[in-house]
């Protein structure tokens, strides 16, 4: 498959979230999904301000970079902060030697192994709803035409976002982002189950938690909470080596 092709696949799957049955964690895991997938990068992840204008990790595509994410968080700054705090992206092509404005982040990108971060803002007119991490192993910033892919899908994830806004009223469209946030907690939970009853570790857990939300025509939230709930069993694929999920 050519890369043009690739290109037109990866914004028909993030348009395909915006349907009837909009789901902000869907639309946010396929945004950062995909931009791992289609560009140079390891690991991705993406923070959105909640009610309170406080920056919330919603989606990450590898533990490694969740815990990069929360860690920047809990200091209060780093790469995507700062891309969320001015609207323009920021490029460190390389954390250890550029990343001493920010210790924090810079330790802990350095013990998870990444070298690199590309962080573009979620914006559309001067309004910026967060930011999207796309971390790589290797030193080097992302080309021209790679920082405009990711761009133009976070823009069109923020859109989306925004055009819930316009047809539902402002505190609906906040509840959803707060049942964003809550879902997170579930689904860590659910991978937690996965992990331990399954004995798969947590990138897999969640692959197989969306795989089978994609393939049932579920909502992502419903099958974690059913998971965690212990409600929900026997998701892993029954021909796998790993194949149960005790009750």
């Amino acid at each position: 498959m050519s890369r043009e092709q690739r290109v037109a696949d990866a914004f028909v799957r993030v348009a395909d979230t915006l349907t009837a049955d909009f789901d902000i964690i869907d639309l946010l895991h396929t945004l950062v999904t995909e931009c791992v997938a289609l560009l140079d990068v390891d690991a991705g992840g993406l923070v959105i301000a909640d009610e309170n204008g406080d920056l919330q990790l919603v989606a990450s595509t590898s533990e490694q970079a969740q815990l990069v994410e929360i860690m920047q968080l809990s200091a209060g700054v780093g790469p995507c902060v700062d891309a969320f705090t001015t609207g323009s992206p920021v490029t460190v092509a390389d954390i250890l030697l550029d990343g001493d404005r920010w210790p924090a982040f810079q330790e802990a990108a350095r013990t998870q192994g990444f070298r690199a971060v590309f962080a573009t803002p979620m914006r559309l007119r001067g309004e910026v709803l967060g930011a999207m991490n796309l971390f790589s192993v290797e030193p080097g910033g992302p080309t021209e035409a790679d920082a405009v892919i990711a761009q133009a899908l976070a823009d069109i994830a923020t859109i989306g976002i925004l055009q819930e806004r316009s047809i539902r009223e402002t505190h609906i469209l906040n509840e959803q982002l707060q049942r964003a946030l809550e879902s997170r907690v579930l689904i860590e939970q659910a991978k937690g189950v996965l992990a331990a009853t399954a004995s798969l570790d947590m990138d897999e857990a969640f692959t197989t938690l969306r795989d089978y939300a994609r393939a049932h025509r579920m909502p992502l939230r419903d099958v974690a909470e059913q998971v965690a709930a212990r409600t929900l069993t026997g998701i892993v694929n029954t021909t796998s080596p790993r194949s149960r999920i005790e009750s």
